[in-house]
């Protein structure tokens, strides 16, 4: 079957409002590890085009939080939600977004992030594992105790030394592909539950 950016998915989500087909990704991933609570405080890493954002922030309702951090810029206006232009792996740019909206860690440290792809896969491939690194830094910074990680990346020869680097971190592992993920697509999600 041939790639067709404009599927049931993506077509789903202009009828619900969201931003980006992807936000069934994340909604499949909370309804089968319960991920998101009201009041929630929630870190969306590289978050445009805000869909992962837009879902967190109705899950977590009036009294909780989300900022999503992007180096591109977000068109959104959402209740309770902060989008920041800028590097989400700059701890000086995360620091002052927690800070602004008085938020000292987060409950989920979320990441659907991916490098600009090149097609050429060994170099997508390691491109991603860099980024969940520095997304799992993040994590380690800015998670509390008992809190989630959800983190994208490009199945490769890497995939098992990333899991290393994650397991002993949180009480449990998960990893997911979700219904929603194209089919010509080598991405997986990895979810870390209850942070120790």
């Amino acid at each position: 079957m041939a790639y067709n950016p404009r599927d049931f998915y993506f077509k789903k989500a202009k009828e619900r409002h969201f931003a980006a087909r992807s936000v069934f990704k994340l909604e499949e991933i909370d309804q089968r590890f319960k991920i998101f609570r009201p009041g929630y405080k929630v870190l969306d890493l590289g978050a445009a085009p805000g869909s992962w954002t837009q879902y967190s922030q109705q899950k977590v309702g009036d009294k909780g939080y989300t900022i999503g951090i992007d180096l591109a810029q977000i068109r959104l206006a959402l209740p309770h939600v902060t989008f920041i232009q800028g590097d989400a792996f700059d701890e000086a740019v995360v620091s002052k977004a927690a800070a602004d909206v008085g938020i000292t860690d987060f409950d989920v440290v979320m990441s659907d992030m991916a490098p600009k792809t090149t097609g050429i896969r060994v170099t997508d491939q390691v491109r991603s594992f860099e980024l969940c690194k520095r997304a799992l830094e993040v994590a380690q910074q800015r998670l509390r105790t008992g809190g989630h990680f959800v983190v994208k990346m490009f199945q490769s020869e890497s995939f098992e030394e990333y899991l290393r680097l994650v397991k002993p971190l949180f009480q449990k592992l998960e990893i997911l592909r979700p219904k929603s993920t194209r089919k010509e697509s080598y991405e997986i999600y990895l979810i870390g539950l209850r942070k120790r």
